[in-house]
């Protein structure tokens, strides 16, 4: 970006010594800060130098100094977050690496040196050592700016890399911290109106002595076009410049490379089958997300940049021609892209034609033949949050899920634009945390409503859409609005839980005696696209965070991670609750949630992934009797929940299993409430597609495996599922070492639920070595179970020779020996049900 012309401006005084200039540079230690300051800030940052010389017909040169002065950046967070991407280090590079750290590292050391300001233009040396046997480097940079942003840096480096290098880092930091031992000028304009005209002949020709190679040839233009009259150039009144700040018309925005980021996405996305790419990609989403958070249009700026290189992915049109799907890796990639549109289209702050403008790209993209489709069949029009649900889904919803019109990563944000924030019982939820009936007034919104309790409800819109409000709140930096519109979220989906149990205790008789159920819930909110449940979450944990904020250079750099840390934060109008409390709240109600399996292999995918991700957040939360107390509410309520909970009595026979949330659960609620674990992980074992397909205790078509993907055409991960309640079983079996009745009650549930040998086989060496340990005797209860899961594999493999039967021969035969000679008799009283005559021979032998 070449630095904007603009009209002449005045030179600055020395300024601050602190840190970051806002501070107050002018006033001594408990002095009030001059009001020529206070004033002169504000102009800085938000008018034009050249609107200020156009409003007032003179303005005094004290005035024009402390404007200029306070043009400058004050703050050193900006000039981290457009120094501090571009790569993702190896790990334990950070520090070498990172173009922000590099730059402190170079302004502690004394690098940087003969450092100027010529009214809006900043200019200085960085000296950098060279490598073993190289000589110094010498680097000039120059930095344009206005209106506290910096406007253009160039930097004799030939840096080529998203943002800033270390040297305009220093040169940055040595500004905000050493303002007072910065050379300052008048602008260049104000220097030459003070030459006669032989200074000003003397001036250009020793100028162009200098600097003959590089200017004699403009200079000779300029003077030609200068001498003839009538040309364009003596047309215009005065002359551009370079130092005297932006014109009106200039946008007011921070240097971005424009081209380099196309570059760039353009490289990563060509490498895109590597694992480096992809987490750069990502790296930059976290750049995008971090410049709305301090409201820089720059981040918007940038994702259009972006998604314009992802629409020219030359791999899209080729997944296209071959009829298959695109990598899991660049599928992700997209769900990001679109979640951030939806973001920067909903944005409270934007103005009206900044949102056509967006819409309209959104339009152009979404027409265009390689836009990525949304996967799954998750619906633009689902269901809408109301105190009441009924247990059969409507005529609308039912249609609204049928609706099969083709949807791409971008049709969410095109649905946000008719979104707007000006609903007044909206505007009351965001503007205090004491809203409440009384202060209702008048407002005429059919949306103003509060639960028994008085709290706010926010009603009228599907879960996902209202969870997106608070994403985009938090996305935009305002957090205590998106915590307020969370709160009366969590409200709403309380008073509809409770009216759909009530709901569900008038109609309990007649489902429990059909034993199966329609649907409640049309699409789940565990893997939707907009992932509600952990935006709702992540909002909520956000205010319990212990750790102060800091400038987080790597936002998603894995193994360095510290362990978070959180704490109670009491809940405003609501005694007795924290934000702590909610979130797991929410967490096991989106988990717990009775759904409908999405179509397509990577939706179902996602489902699992989804879960996994919240069940993280949830293990980095450190149980307290509070949030005990809240388990075990929120347990109660899932197995009493009905068709609409996963843990009901009644379940849709191809809803999504629970066994992954059940074994968070279990062990969560073992140490306190044994009995109330194993009720819900016992609930959890079931696998409805394969009870309604396959009678009880029937073995798979191909036993050694799981369901076969003919089968069940929809269920792509069928064999994921099985395997995760296997592992809910192997958990049960091992906590209820050294109990009879949990061991044979848990045996029962494996008996009865898990119809593949392969699983049952592993489920009884894992209990075997359980039973067994190197140190201490044996459990002959838990070793009995062990026998009896080995023996039923025996049975149902006995008319299918494979391979393993040997090995489970052998393990059986092992078992039965570390048992005691009476299972060793059993076995053989019973070797017909178990054996071929081949494998008894053998055995015997």
């Amino acid at each position: 970006m070449d630095p904007p012309a603009a009209k002449r401006s005045r030179s600055c005084p020395a300024g601050p010594k602190e840190r970051d200039a806002g501070a107050g540079a002018v006033r001594g230690r408990g002095r009030p800060e001059a009001l020529l300051d206070l004033s002169a800030k504000r102009v800085a940052e938000s008018w034009a130098f050249e609107q200020v010389e156009e409003r007032f017909s003179r303005v005094p040169e004290p005035v024009q100094k402390r404007i200029v002065f306070w043009s400058f950046p004050r703050s050193e967070r900006e000039i981290c977050m457009y120094s501090s991407l571009g790569y993702q280090p190896p790990e334990g590079e950070h520090d070498t690496r990172v173009p922000f750290t590099r730059g402190l590292h170079l302004l502690q050391s004394g690098a940087v040196d003969r450092v100027l300001q010529v009214g809006f233009h900043l200019s200085g040396n960085i000296r950098e050592a060279g490598g073993p046997g190289e000589p110094e480097h010498l680097y000039h940079v120059s930095i344009s700016f206005d209106r506290c942003k910096i406007t253009s840096v160039s930097c004799g480096c030939d840096n080529r890399d998203l943002f800033y290098c270390a040297h305009v880092v220093a040169l940055s930091l040595y500004r905000i911290r050493h303002a007072h031992q910065v050379e300052l000028r008048l602008p260049i304009s104000e220097t030459l109106s003070q030459m006669n005209r032989d200074q000003l002949q003397k001036f250009v020709q020793y100028l162009i002595s200098a600097h003959h190679t590089e200017v004699l040839p403009t200079a000779q233009r300029l003077a030609d076009e200068i001498l003839l009259l009538g040309s364009e150039i003596n047309l215009v009144h005065g002359a551009p410049d370079p130092t005297a700040g932006a014109s009106i018309e200039d946008a007011n925005c921070w240097h971005l490379d424009e081209e380099q980021i196309q570059e760039q996405v353009k490289q990563l996305l060509s490498n895109g089958g590597y694992y480096g790419a992809s987490q750069q990609l990502r790296s930059m989403f976290c750049k995008i997300r971090e410049m709305l958070r301090m409201r820089d249009s720059n981040g918007a700026r940038m994702l259009i940049l972006m998604t314009e290189q992802f629409l020219q992915d030359p791999r899209l049109a080729l997944w296209r021609q071959q009829g298959a799907g695109m990598t899991d890796k660049c599928r992700q990639l997209w769900d990001e892209l679109g979640a951030l549109w939806v973001c920067v289209v909903l944005s409270p702050h934007s103005k009206p034609e900044e949102r056509a403008s967006w819409l309209q790209l959104l339009g152009k993209w979404d027409k265009l033949d390689v836009c990525p489709l949304e996967e799954g069949n998750f619906s633009f029009n689902g269901p809408s949050l109301q105190p009441a649900t009924a247990l059969n889904p409507g005529p609308e919803e039912e249609e609204a899920a049928a609706a099969g019109s083709r949807h791409t990563v971008f049709g969410r944000a095109l649905q946000a634009g008719s979104l707007h924030w000006s609903d007044p019982h909206l505007q009351r939820i965001l503007a205090s945390d004491c809203y409440g009936p009384s202060l209702t007034g008048h407002g005429g919104s059919d949306k103003a409503t509060f639960d028994p309790q008085g709290r706010a409800l926010w009603l009228g819109e599907p879960f996902p859409t209202a969870c997106a409000r608070v994403d985009t709140l938090r996305a935009h930096g305002y957090p205590r609005q998106a915590l307020r519109l969370a709160g009366a979220i969590v409200n709403t989906l309380r008073l509809q839980r409770r009216h759909q149990l009530e709901s569900y205790k008038q109609q309990k008789k007649e489902l429990l005696q059909k034993g199966s159920t329609c649907i409640t819930n049309t699409e789940g909110w565990v893997g939707h696209p907009l992932d509600p449940v952990g935006c709702l979450c992540r909002a909520l944990l956000e205010a319990c965070r212990l750790e102060e904020e800091t400038l987080a250079l790597y936002p998603d750099s894995g193994p360095e991670r510290r362990k978070v840390a959180y704490q109670h934060v009491p809940v405003p109008g609501s005694p007795g609750e924290s934000y702590l409390a909610l979130a797991l709240e929410v967490a096991l109600l989106g988990l717990g949630q009775q759904r409908a399996l999405p179509e397509g292999l990577y939706a179902q995918d996602k489902v699992v992934r989804n879960e996994e991700q919240l069940l993280a957040l949830l293990e980095e939360v450190e149980l307290d009797e509070r949030l005990v107390q809240v388990l075990r509410k929120q347990a109660g309520l899932l197995l009493d929940g009905g068709p609409f909970s996963g843990f009901g009595e009644v379940l849709f026979r191809e809803s999504v299993p629970m066994h992954t949330c059940a074994r968070y659960l279990f062990t969560a609620l073992l140490p306190h409430d044994p009995d109330l674990a194993y009720r819900l992980a016992l609930r959890a074992m079931r696998l409805p597609v394969l009870e309604t397909a396959l009678p009880a205790g029937d073995p798979h078509p191909n036993p050694l495996d799981s369901v076969t993907s003919n089968r069940f055409p929809r269920w792509f991960i069928l064999g994921h599922l099985e395997t995760r309640q296997c592992e809910l079983a192997s958990t049960m079996l091992t906590a209820a070492k050294g109990d009879p009745k949990w061991l044979h009650t848990v045996l029962g549930s494996i008996q009865q639920n898990i119809h593949s040998p392969a699983l049952l086989f592993k489920l009884a060496q894992d209990a075997c070595k359980t039973a067994t340990p190197a140190s201490t005797p044996p459990d002959i209860t838990l070793l009995g179970i062990a026998l009896e899961l080995g023996l039923q594999v025996m049975r149902m493999t006995l008319s299918t020779m494979t391979w393993r039967r040997r090995e489970m021969v052998r393990w059986l035969v092992s078992c039965a020996t570390e048992i005691g000679p009476r299972a060793l008799m059993d076995i053989m009283q019973n070797w017909h049900s178990l054996f071929t005559p081949v494998e008894a021979a053998t055995w015997w032998r």
